[in-house]
């Protein structure tokens, strides 16, 4: 191969170019031949019967010229075929590989669609939830509302752990004070009463302090908010004679309870001195429990007397049942007596009923007749 062209070992014109360039060095050749022989004194006919050979050679060679010429297209078409069936056969793959992709593309558009419709609806619940909690901290931000909350948790823990009939809600006590939720246990300890309202301004506001100094300010802000509504508890809902000698504080809250009993000790021992005992819904549950527990018993002992009498008629019963028993038993001796008499009867007659089938009248012993009078 040289610059700009190619020579092409396949191309007709090539070999029939090659042919007349190989007959022309023949016809040189003879011609030089012929020149040689004529000047070697050859005779004219041998140089006749060398030139037909050299036609004769170049028929054969134009033949053989054509046969691969002949060969050569066959073998560019079968080329040809070979590579447009090739052609075809890649194009049909690419198609169905592109129909493929396409389908598989579509079908995974189409999940993404669905998670995205997902996560619309995840984004709408989740914003729901956002209105709700705003909504729940604006209750939990007015106190009126936030004491209704706290009742209501009260209320759903107690009827789950009292009886309908032991406790009453909003009573009124004699001093004109409305309780949350009034106990109601025999004496001693008696009445008992649950207030459900918790200082949680005060919590906030040490939950969000940062600074040592406000968490200080914070801290105490906490501790007398809580003394405060302890010692109100215990002045209000503690009545000699009425009440119990001590009252719940019930904390909605597990947080508040945690951060009260791990960071004010105190508050939790003044409660204590003043006999109101601060409860959160775990512990509430605990102690309601406790108090079926007491209620449970103070009823017991209020049936005590039913369950004697009951008991003392029940031990008449027994006693009668014994006796019926006893001459129930009696009365299966005798029939058990008549029934042994009765067998020993029904042998005898089955015995002579067999001696009479026999004929065996001698064997027969003369029945005792009765004495004459």
């Amino acid at each position: 191969m040289t610059e700009g062209w190619q020579i092409a070992l396949d191309d007709p014109l090539l070999w029939a170019g090659l042919g007349g360039a190989l007959l022309a060095l023949l016809l040189i050749l003879s011609i030089r031949a012929s020149n040689r022989a004529a000047r070697l004194g050859y005779p004219l006919s041998q140089l006749a019967q060398r030139v037909q050979a050299l036609a004769e050679g170049q028929d054969r060679l134009a033949g053989g010229l054509h046969h691969v010429s002949e060969a050569q297209v066959q073998s560019q078409t079968a080329m040809l075929q070979l590579m447009e069936q090739r052609l075809a056969l890649v194009q049909q793959n690419m198609a169905e590989s592109l129909h493929g992709t396409a389908r598989r593309t579509a079908h995974s558009l189409g999940e993404l669609q669905e998670r995205l419709k997902t996560i619309d609806r995840a984004q709408e619940n989740i914003t729901r939830l956002s209105g709700d909690v705003l909504s729940l901290q604006d209750i939990l931000s007015n106190k009126q509302t936030r004491g209704a909350f706290g009742e209501i948790q009260l209320n759903d823990i107690v009827s789950k752990a009292l009886p309908r009939d032991s406790y009453v809600l909003q009573a009124t006590l004699s001093n004109g004070r409305r309780a949350d939720c009034l106990i109601k246990l025999p004496g001693p300890p008696g009445a008992m009463v649950v207030d459900a309202k918790f200082p949680l301004e005060s919590y906030e506001a040490l939950r969000r302090a940062e600074t040592p100094e406000a968490r200080q300010r914070a801290a105490q802000g906490f501790r007398m908010s809580v003394r405060r509504h302890v010692r109100d508890i215990s002045d209000r809902y503690i009545i000699e004679g009425e009440t119990a000698d001590s009252a719940l504080m019930f904390l909605p809250s597990e947080a508040v309870y945690a951060e009260l009993h791990g960071n004010f000790p105190e508050i939790v021992r003044e409660g204590f001195g003043l006999r109101v005992w601060i409860v959160s819904p775990t512990t509430c549950m605990a102690t309601l429990n406790t108090l079926r527990a007491v209620l449970k018993d103070a009823r017991m002992r209020e049936q005590a007397g039913a369950i004697r009498r009951e008991l003392a008629l029940l031990h008449q019963d027994v006693d009668r049942l014994g006796g019926r028993v006893e001459n129930l038993d009696r009365h299966f001796g005798m029939a058990a007596r008549d029934l042994a008499e009765i067998r020993i009867s029904a042998e005898k007659a089955g015995r002579r009923a067999q001696r009479l089938d026999n004929f065996d009248f001698e064997d027969l012993a003369p029945e005792a007749r009765p004495a004459p009078v």
